[in-house]
């Protein structure tokens, strides 16, 4: 037992607190864009998509611990409140950062007339203590991974 709390209190400043509740949710997301368009090919595109998913994330107090855009998909690793599921999340964050994309990129509805950048496909694995800086690394590391391909 005496073991157990010098865990919980090496990571105390880690946990979320509420009111009724301590916890951490740290989950690996990906997704796509719809019919796996490499939109983000471009600096600025990967840059602006990028930043919209962030300012989503700010907006719903989604906690981005890494992110890499990729030409034609995205890996986020990402702390959530204990009030919001992975699925919740992966929406909030797909809808908002589709909307600011096209708002700041106008010619990208040529390619989405419908205004869905992302596809309906998703991705998302639950990620421990002991996993977190694997997975960080795994999603810094997209570019080696993927054998930076010609586009």
């Amino acid at each position: 037992m005496e073991k157990q709390i010098l865990v919980s209190e090496s990571y105390k400043n880690i946990y979320e607190r509420g009111e009724h509740f301590v916890g951490i949710s740290i989950w690996h997301f990906e997704w796509c864009p719809k019919y796996r368009y490499k939109m983000f090919a471009k600096l600025k595109y990967k840059n602006l998509a990028e930043a919209c998913i962030r300012r989503s994330a700010f907006e719903h107090k989604i906690k981005i611990l890494e992110i890499e855009v990729m030409p034609d998909h995205v890996h986020v690793v990402a702390g959530l409140l204990g009030t919001i599921s992975p699925s919740k999340a992966i929406q909030l964050l797909k809808g908002r950062s589709a909307f600011l994309f096209f708002r700041n990129h106008e010619k990208a509805r040529l390619r989405y007339p419908r205004g869905h950048l992302w596809s309906r496909g998703k991705f998302w694995a639950s990620v421990g203590f002991v996993q977190v800086d694997e997975v960080r690394n795994y999603v810094k590391n997209q570019e080696s991974h993927h054998g930076n391909r010609t586009l």
